[in-house]
Protein backbone atom coordinates (compact mmCIF):
# COMPACT_ATOMS: atom_id res chain seq x y z
CA UNK A 1 0.00 0.00 0.00
CA UNK A 2 1.16 3.60 -0.82
CA UNK A 3 1.77 6.01 1.64
CA UNK A 4 1.82 9.59 1.27
CA UNK A 5 4.35 10.83 3.59
CA UNK A 6 5.24 14.10 1.66
CA UNK A 7 4.74 17.47 4.12
CA UNK A 8 3.76 20.80 2.60
CA UNK A 9 0.95 22.11 0.83
CA UNK A 10 -0.45 22.35 -2.20
CA UNK A 11 -1.50 25.15 -4.73
CA UNK A 12 -4.67 24.26 -4.17
CA UNK A 13 -4.25 24.81 -0.42
CA UNK A 14 -2.69 28.13 -0.64
CA UNK A 15 -5.44 29.63 -2.93
CA UNK A 16 -7.71 27.98 -0.11
CA UNK A 17 -6.06 29.76 2.64
CA UNK A 18 -6.04 33.07 0.52
CA UNK A 19 -9.82 32.87 0.22
CA UNK A 20 -10.28 32.33 3.83
CA UNK A 21 -7.85 35.14 4.68
CA UNK A 22 -9.81 37.64 2.86
CA UNK A 23 -13.52 36.07 4.31
CA UNK A 24 -12.09 36.51 8.11
CA UNK A 25 -11.11 40.21 7.02
CA UNK A 26 -14.07 41.10 5.79
CA UNK A 27 -16.05 39.25 8.71
CA UNK A 28 -13.78 41.88 10.69
CA UNK A 29 -14.59 44.68 8.46
CA UNK A 30 -11.13 45.60 7.13
CA UNK A 31 -10.84 46.93 3.84
CA UNK A 32 -8.12 45.15 1.74
CA UNK A 33 -7.93 48.43 -0.37
CA UNK A 34 -7.60 51.06 2.55
CA UNK A 35 -4.86 49.09 4.19
CA UNK A 36 -2.95 48.86 0.50
CA UNK A 37 -3.70 52.31 -0.47
CA UNK A 38 -2.78 54.13 2.76
CA UNK A 39 0.53 55.81 3.10
CA UNK A 40 1.68 53.01 5.93
CA UNK A 41 0.88 50.37 3.71
CA UNK A 42 2.38 52.00 0.20
CA UNK A 43 5.48 52.03 2.72
CA UNK A 44 5.45 48.62 3.61
CA UNK A 45 5.09 47.86 -0.04
CA UNK A 46 8.02 49.94 -1.26
CA UNK A 47 10.45 48.29 1.30
CA UNK A 48 9.12 45.26 0.40
CA UNK A 49 10.13 45.18 -3.26
CA UNK A 50 13.18 47.10 -2.36
CA UNK A 51 14.56 44.63 0.14
CA UNK A 52 13.37 41.81 -2.83
CA UNK A 53 15.07 43.56 -5.72
CA UNK A 54 18.46 44.10 -3.49
CA UNK A 55 18.12 40.51 -3.12
CA UNK A 56 17.81 39.18 -6.07
CA UNK A 57 20.80 41.62 -7.32
CA UNK A 58 23.26 41.51 -4.57
CA UNK A 59 22.63 37.33 -3.85
CA UNK A 60 20.54 34.93 -6.34
CA UNK A 61 21.04 36.39 -10.07
CA UNK A 62 24.21 35.39 -10.70
CA UNK A 63 23.86 31.53 -9.16
CA UNK A 64 20.42 31.25 -10.36
CA UNK A 65 20.80 32.61 -13.77
CA UNK A 66 24.05 30.11 -14.16
CA UNK A 67 21.82 27.59 -13.06
CA UNK A 68 19.18 28.21 -15.64
CA UNK A 69 21.58 29.15 -18.73
CA UNK A 70 24.04 26.03 -18.24
CA UNK A 71 22.24 23.18 -16.22
CA UNK A 72 18.86 23.78 -16.89
CA UNK A 73 18.58 24.33 -20.72
CA UNK A 74 21.97 22.96 -21.74
CA UNK A 75 21.46 19.62 -19.76
CA UNK A 76 17.55 19.04 -19.55
CA UNK A 77 16.00 21.73 -21.73
CA UNK A 78 18.09 20.91 -24.96
CA UNK A 79 17.90 17.24 -24.65
CA UNK A 80 14.52 17.12 -24.17
CA UNK A 81 13.35 19.09 -27.20
CA UNK A 82 15.75 17.07 -29.24
CA UNK A 83 13.49 14.34 -28.30
CA UNK A 84 10.82 15.47 -28.89
CA UNK A 85 11.42 16.65 -32.04
CA UNK A 86 12.65 12.53 -32.96
CA UNK A 87 9.51 11.75 -31.77
CA UNK A 88 7.34 13.59 -34.28
CA UNK A 89 10.08 12.90 -37.00
CA UNK A 90 9.20 9.07 -36.17
CA UNK A 91 12.77 8.74 -35.01
CA UNK A 92 13.93 6.65 -31.43
CA UNK A 93 14.87 8.61 -29.13
CA UNK A 94 18.42 8.48 -27.00
CA UNK A 95 16.31 6.05 -24.54
CA UNK A 96 15.58 4.06 -27.38
CA UNK A 97 18.97 3.93 -28.83
CA UNK A 98 20.48 3.57 -25.60
CA UNK A 99 18.15 0.22 -25.13
CA UNK A 100 20.13 -1.30 -27.82
CA UNK A 101 22.78 -1.82 -26.20
CA UNK A 102 21.58 -2.98 -23.31
CA UNK A 103 21.43 -6.35 -22.20
CA UNK A 104 19.66 -7.86 -19.88
CA UNK A 105 20.97 -10.31 -16.98
CA UNK A 106 18.04 -13.00 -17.76
CA UNK A 107 18.38 -12.98 -21.59
CA UNK A 108 21.84 -13.48 -21.44
CA UNK A 109 21.63 -16.19 -19.36
CA UNK A 110 19.28 -18.04 -21.58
Amino acid sequence: MYTNKQKGISLLGVIFLGLLLILVLSYFNVSIRAVVESPAGQDNIEYVGGTTKSLWVTYLKEPLTYFWEEIWIKLFWDSFKYNLERIRDGLPTDIDEAALDLQIQAEAGQ
